[in-house]
């Protein structure tokens, strides 16, 4: 029997495995359920330790804990289910699953721990043990794209290193006692940017694909040198408000990239796809792109806080995007139809609300603690909602074999 005779065995599909846990058979199963859960928890925990002084973080302090368990607690974990479950498609190589899985998720939640109670281990080491997981994912991310020779999404490594760094120094910038606000809009920074590149690419391509199903006329721009435009744009602003927040170059470049990116998010077409929340929402998360630097491009003239900023980026923008992507990746490599249900559309609406009342608090001096407690309970609602309607999913499901 010569090699061509050989009867050949028949590859299994990347994200098919029909063997092992279920949890651990793609990336976005564990880090999707934990970001959920996570997010729930974190701000639970921290309403409690603003109306009920509860000691959360030990000696990091509670509002330095709060700002990195949302930046590098839950962000970083959804980051990593989308790049997990992102970069293969990308590659063609087959995912990370299994073990070497559930060692980066066990590194993911022994930071969780670490840090919610740090004393009891000594600060330090608390510390060091929820840096360690961004380097790791960085690592395992590079190796998969240069791997794949898919040198165009090196940008995306730039932007984790970041990411890492701004952890890292946030970290550092706390155990001296010094004000981590450098830190924090790195992070965010690098969160931004990666919305503006993700985001460019799949918006515009889940949009067409549904409006080109419904036979529209209008479909939205491909890439070009606009959006090539809108991202230098958005990353020299982004850098000033980085590195000098409260300059007017700041709140020139703000503006500039605020204008860019909106008439960037206008000709994607979002106004078509009213019909369909699972795209829609896509546009309304990075409608707060533009209005992040909008505002930022008022802070200097005192019409908002810089607070107000951040979270326009982090709860509008870094928390309604991510809370989309979940779930519809969720939809997708599980099988599970592509439409929003009742519980995913209020989802969003919970987070829309949320996302919105957050930066009004601090124009409000007076409800600034009920609006903060509305806004945090509006998040809860929200992931609470993705974890009842998609743990069953991600615990259980599998993708069918295709026939």
């Amino acid at each position: 029997m010569t090699q061509d005779t050989l009867p050949r065995r028949k590859p299994v599909p990347r994200g098919l495995a029909h063997s092992g846990p279920v949890l651990l058979s793609y990336g976005f199963r564990p880090f999707f359920l934990a970001a959920g859960i996570w997010a729930v928890l974190a701000m639970a925990l921290w309403i409690l330790a603003l109306m009920a002084d509860l000691p959360i973080g030990g000696l990091y302090g509670g509002p330095a804990w709060h700002a990195h368990e949302m930046l590098f607690g839950y962000s970083t974990a959804a980051l990593a289910g989308f790049l997990l479950t992102a970069i293969p498609n990308w590659t063609g190589r087959l995912p990370v699953s299994g073990a070497p899985l559930a060692l980066l998720f066990a590194v993911w939640l022994a930071g969780r721990a670490a840090l919610i109670a740090p004393d009891m281990i000594d600060i330090t080491l608390a510390v060091a043990i929820d840096a360690l997981f961004l380097p790791l994912l960085l690592v395992i991310c590079a190796r998969e794209i240069i791997a794949g020779r898919k040198w165009r999404d090196l940008k995306i490594l730039a932007a984790v290193a970041a990411l890492a760094t701004a952890n890292a120094g946030y970290h550092v910038l706390v155990l001296k006692a010094q004000d981590p606000g450098l830190a924090n809009r790195l992070a965010v920074a690098a969160f931004i940017m990666l919305i503006g590149i993700i985001g460019g690419r799949i918006i515009p391509s889940f949009t067409r694909n549904w409006l080109a199903k419904r036979e529209a006329k209008t479909l939205p721009t491909p890439y070009n040198h606009f959006d090539t435009l809108s991202l230098v744009a958005a990353c020299l602003a982004l850098a000033a408000w980085v590195s000098i927040p409260d300059h007017p170059a700041t709140s020139a470049a703000a503006l500039v990239a605020g204008v860019l990116n909106t008439i960037r998010l206008a000709r994607w077409q979002g106004w078509q796809t009213s019909a369909e929340r699972l795209v829609l929402v896509l546009h309304f998360a990075y409608a707060f792109v533009p209005l992040g630097f909008f505002i930022i491009a008022l802070v200097p003239f005192g019409l908002f806080d810089p607070i107000s900023a951040l979270h326009v980026f982090t709860v509008g923008g870094i928390g309604l995007m991510t809370l989309a992507v979940m779930s519809r990746a969720t939809r997708g490599h599980t099988g599970t139809p592509l439409t929003a249900s009742m519980t995913t559309g209020l989802s969003y609406l919970c987070l829309l609300f949320g996302a919105i009342l957050r930066p009004l608090a601090t124009l409000a001096p007076e409800h600034y603690m009920a609006l903060v407690s509305l806004s945090g309970l509006c998040w809860m609602l929200a992931f609470g909602l993705y974890v009842l309607e998609y743990a069953p999913i991600l615990l259980t499901k599998r993708k069918p074999r295709p026939e």
